[in-house]
This record gives C-alpha cells, sequence and structure tokens, in this order.
C-alpha cells in the first residue's frame, strides 16, 4: 500500500473532529494530546501528533483557555495610545506580565469616554483581568463598572469608591509646582490651556489653579479649555497670544509642543515674550525648541507597579497599598523670567 500523500492546508483550516477521525480517537483523546494533559499509550500519542502535522492542524488556544477557565492575558484599557505617557505604561506592565508568563491585550478608546464601558467589557471577556487608564471616564461610571471587572487594577486616577488596587498622579500638586514656579519667575498673568472635557485628571488640575488663585490674589489664570493632542496645542497660539498672558501651562506635553510650534510660527520667542510649561515629561519634551519645562511623572513605574498589584489579585494575595505619584519639576529652557514689557 503506498504512502498517504502530505496534505497542505492552510493553518488553522483543519478542525479537531478531521484529526480524531483519521487518528482513529475521539475529539478528547486529539484535545488531551494537543494539550499535553493525554496519560494513556505513547503510541497513540505519536500517532495523534504524526496526523496533527500531516493536516496542518492547529488547536485554537483562545478556546482552550476558556475551557480551563485561564487565558494567561490582561487587558490594558487606555484613552489614546498615541500618547507617549501611555505608551510608556504599556511598555513596563507588558515587559512585567512577559517575566510571569502573561500577555498583555490593548483596548484603546480613542479618547471617546462613551465608548470605555462596552469596549472595557467587551476585553474583559477575551482575558483574566484588567489593568483600567481611564482618566477620563466620571467616577460614577467606573465605580458601577469595578464590581464586573475583576480582577481589576486602576491607574492614572484614584477614586476610595472602588474596591481595587490604584496608582495614581497627584495632580493638583504637579500643576500648583509649576504655577509657583512661574510665579517664582515674576509671572503674574497666566494661561492654563485645558484638557478634554470630562477628564478627571483636568479637574484636579484646575482645583489647583483655583487654590494658586486664591493663595495669590495679584495672579490672574485664563482658562482656555483646548484638549490633549499636538494639534489642540497648535490650534491654541493665536488665542494664546492675543490673551496678553507672559507664561502658559499646557494640559499636557503634547499640547505644550503644539503651542510651542505656533507660538514660533506667529514669531513669538519662547521664553523671552512667553515662557511654556507641560505636564508628563515624556521623551520628546527635553528635544523641543527649546527644552520644555514639566512636571515629571514616572510612567514605567506606573506600569511595572501595575502588574506587581495584579500579580497578586491573581494569585489570591494581597497587593501592597496604592500609591499616589507626586510629580517633579523639570527646568528647562522654555520658561525665564516674565518679559518687562507687554507684547
Amino acid at each position: 500500500m503506498g504512502r498517504r500523500p502530505t496534505v497542505r492546508r492552510r493553518p488553522g483550516a483543519t478542525t479537531i473532529a478531521e484529526v480524531a477521525e483519521r487518528a482513529n480517537v475521539s475529539q478528547a483523546t486529539v484535545s488531551r494530546v494537543m494539550n499535553g494533559r493525554f496519560l494513556g499509550e505513547e503510541a497513540i500519542a505519536e500517532r495523534v501528533r504524526a496526523v496533527a502535522t500531516e493536516l496542518a492542524y492547529s488547536p485554537n488556544h483562545l478556546a482552550r483557555s476558556l475551557a480551563l477557565g485561564q487565558t494567561r492575558a490582561i487587558a490594558f484599557v487606555v484613552p489614546d495610545l498615541a500618547n507617549p505617557t501611555f505608551q510608556a505604561m504599556l511598555s513596563s506592565l507588558s515587559k512585567a506580565a512577559a517575566r510571569s508568563g502573561y500577555r498583555v491585550l490593548v483596548a484603546d478608546s480613542a479618547e471617546s469616554p462613551g465608548d470605555e464601558p462596552l469596549l472595557v467589557a467587551e476585553i474583559r471577556r477575551r482575558c483574566d483581568a484588567v489593568v483600567l487608564c481611564a482618566p477620563r471616564m466620571s467616577d460614577e461610571v467606573l465605580e458601577e463598572l469595578a464590581g464586573t471587572l475583576r480582577p481589576l487594577v486602576v491607574i492614572n486616577r484614584r477614586n476610595d469608591a472602588v474596591e481595587a488596587p490604584s496608582l495614581s498622579i497627584d495632580y493638583r500638586a504637579g500643576v500648583r509646582d509649576l504655577a509657583q514656579h512661574l510665579y517664582d519667575l515674576g509671572h503674574r498673568r497666566l494661561v492654563f490651556l485645558g484638557g478634554p472635557s470630562g477628564s478627571v485628571s483636568n479637574a484636579h488640575r484646575l482645583e489647583a489653579l483655583s487654590d494658586f488663585e486664591r493663595e495669590h490674589p495679584e495672579v490672574s489664570i485664563e482658562r482656555m479649555p483646548v484638549g490633549a493632542t499636538i494639534e489642540d496645542g497648535l490650534g491654541a497660539a493665536s488665542a494664546v497670544r492675543d490673551s496678553g498672558a507672559t507664561a502658559a501651562l499646557a494640559f499636557n506635553d503634547l499640547v505644550a509642543i503644539g503651542l510651542l510650534n505656533g507660538l514660533l510660527a506667529l514669531g513669538l520667542r519662547v521664553p523671552d515674550d512667553i515662557s511654556v510649561t507641560g505636564f508628563d515629561d515624556i521623551p520628546f519634551a527635553r528635544y523641543t525648541t527649546p527644552p520644555l519645562t514639566t512636571a515629571s511623572v514616572p510612567h514605567e513605574e506606573l506600569g511595572t507597579q501595575a502588574w506587581q498589584r495584579m500579580a497578586a489579585l491573581i494569585e489570591g494575595g494581597q497587593p501592597d497599598s496604592d500609591v499616589v505619584f507626586r510629580p517633579h519639576i523639570e527646568v528647562r529652557t522654555s520658561t525665564g523670567a516674565a518679559p518687562t514689557t507687554i507684547r
């Protein structure tokens, strides 16, 4: 009897039923062999593996994981993966998780808080746990969702009503320290380029600036709602120029970078005519022209510590205490003494 020809198929096209029929065993036996859980005769296992190779059979790992109740994957949900701050968190989270044999699935809500509840619910069904970085989501929605997402770690915000480990940034302290830095340089007329509507972190910044004005009645801070992107900062340049402010505090580094370029295009000199600050200290911040003064946040540390807490939850242990990181001010040459003459 001649040798059976090798069948060349696209991987994944062969079903477990076809392998079972060709090997003359049950589908359950094929599943156990392919999953390394077969305890029968080695000759049977070898026959199944040979047929699987011949038919280019590739087991459905997702189905296997769901059957075992574990995917060894966690989700990372962010508002905008194009933002380098979230990329830094993802990079350190993924590396830390990989050392424990886990992979990270990413869901990007594209700065649409209204889409986040459905998005995070969908990806939770495909993994074991969620690291939620949703600074734009309202507290009410977060509190409602949290119970359905566990194991859950909340990153980049804090909500005491949510029973989950959290890692957050003291945005109030960061923006206040920036305002104090500008005040010490002689600036009394400032403008704040605000972040996305509904952003919890933006609300914290606004609260801190209101406190600063109460402490320093001689200071005025104009609020200018803008957004979170380079394009948003670029588009605000004319309004910032016309405001008469001697210094601008941007919601984040991306907005500040856009603003720097917009002011340059309008013929203004930074910091001679106007000072500019950012927030986050993304890698590009030190390479702008001029280099950007900003509030530096340890985003890599956020990702690493998020995994440490998640690993404890998955293993049934006790996660470390919540942490609130206070940014430190990186003073570069985008800020300088207030000009002595008004533009």
